[in-house]
């Protein structure tokens, strides 16, 4: 099937494409882009007033499939992507069993192409069982198809097993995604160290947890020449790191979320569980550092650290809960309303930070671009319209969301992935 994009602003940071312009895809990919495409038996989409973006890529998600598919799978996963305006989406490898194996990254690819309405690409874990001593076969496992390796939620705490396998993603040319905590100063913490833990009576976990770990992986990478990525920035700390790391040339990339930017350690007075996740909301000063560093380039990546619990799981004392929160229908409206729509970034920034560099982090050649011969994966925003968030509306099995009745400017409307509408919402019409 053809289907023909018309009217719509495009905006594609990899040609500095900002124009209004005609899209036509078939078979998968991007065929035609112009001013005025004639309609050849094509279904039609009227993206005016719309903006056509490459298709937005989060970086970070736990998927929960295979061993949890109570909390989210991948079906499920991918609707609630595909409704968040994400055309792609990186697991992380804390299953049940761990993605430390070619079965479960076979596995995983298996469901996504059996059940998934966006694409999936498995990120494998460093070492086995995310135990953080022995690696994985990491070339097993790139065979098998993982795009990436974390060991995310379970820092590799021994030094020399993260420079092997520093090295060894160097010689494979393949990215580490580094969970940075010292678990020995986080201990039993349940939210940011400081003045408000005090006050609430809660255990903290201090920033330099953070700073630590950021410092000693990022002088590991410079070593051994390797690409790392730095997963939930959160403490200001940790971005002068990167900052400084960035200066001399070492090979690393940072990403933050929604929750990291837009809410602070003093939210947790109300001792919502939905607000515990790990790292934990930092401090006010802590979230003006990170959007600062989005402002100067420092943070390359916007993503959602999605990771979805049951009810019963989250209606826990705030010790007893589980970190996490539920992010992939949320993070593109607060990204609009709370750094577009502020004029805090530009559209272009946000589209480069959501798209554009997490195809480049990733490796995937064919997205994050809206050119001829590109993947036919595409993400359109109403800019204009107003939503209030309701998790009872969520395409994803978690309801665990922080940002339950916020009123929020600007939207996606239509995924398209491979061509084909993943998602649109009932006010967009097609012919």
């Amino acid at each position: 099937m053809k289907l023909l994009i018309k009217n719509g602003r495009v905006i594609d940071p990899s040609s500095r494409t900002d124009e209004s312009l005609d899209l036509l895809l078939e078979k998968g990919k991007i065929v035609d882009i112009k001013t005025r495409i004639k309609n050849d038996g094509a279904k039609v989409i009227d993206a005016s007033r719309l903006v056509i973006a490459p298709g937005f890529i989060d970086m970070h998600v736990h998927l929960r499939d295979p061993g949890q598919e109570e909390k989210e799978t991948i079906a499920t996963g991918s609707l609630a992507a595909a409704k968040g305006g994400f055309t792609s989406i990186a697991c992380m490898p804390n299953t049940h069993p761990v993605n430390d194996s070619r079965g479960v990254t076979e596995y995983i690819l298996s469901e996504a192409n059996k059940k998934a309405v966006v694409n999936i690409f498995p990120v494998a874990s460093i070492t086995k069982g995310q135990k953080g001593k022995e690696l994985t076969d990491m070339a097993d496992l790139i065979d098998a198809g993982a795009i990436a390796f974390s060991d995310d939620g379970h820092p590799v705490e021994n030094s020399d097993t993260m420079r092997r396998a520093l090295e060894y993603a160097k010689i494979l040319n393949t990215l580490i995604i580094d969970h940075c905590e010292d678990t020995n100063l986080s201990g039993q913490g349940v939210m940011n160290e400081g003045y408000y833990s005090y006050l609430y009576g809660l255990r903290g976990i201090p920033g330099s947890s953070e700073e630590i770990m950021v410092a000693r992986d990022i002088i590991l990478a410079e070593k051994a020449e390797a690409r790392i990525h730095i997963a939930h920035l959160s403490v200001k700390g940790a971005v002068g790191i990167v900052k400084e790391a960035k200066k001399k040339k070492v090979k690393v990339t940072a990403e933050v979320t929604p929750h990291h930017l837009f809410l602070n350690d003093s939210c947790i007075e109300t001792y919502n569980t939905n607000l515990k996740m790990n790292p934990p909301l930092r401090s006010k000063e802590d979230a003006q550092a990170l959007i600062k560093g989005i402002q100067e380039g420092v943070v390359d990546v916007l993503a959602t650290d999605h990771a979805p619990h049951t009810p019963d799981e989250k209606d826990l004392e705030f010790d007893q809960a589980p970190f996490g929160i539920n992010g992939l229908e949320t993070a593109v409206s607060l990204f609009l309303d709370r750094l577009v729509d502020k004029k805090i970034i530009s559209l272009k920034r946000f589209i480069e930070m959501i798209s554009t560099s997490p195809a480049l982090i990733l490796g995937l050649d064919n997205k994050g671009k809206i050119c001829v011969g590109a993947d036919a994966d595409l993400t359109l925003l109403d800019l204009h319209k107003e939503i209030i968030i309701d998790v009872d509306t969520f395409k994803s099995k978690s309801r665990n969301n922080p940002f339950q009745g916020w009123k929020l400017k600007g939207m996606p409307v239509i995924t398209i992935v491979g061509g084909k509408i993943a998602y649109s919402s009932s006010s967009i019409k097609s012919k």
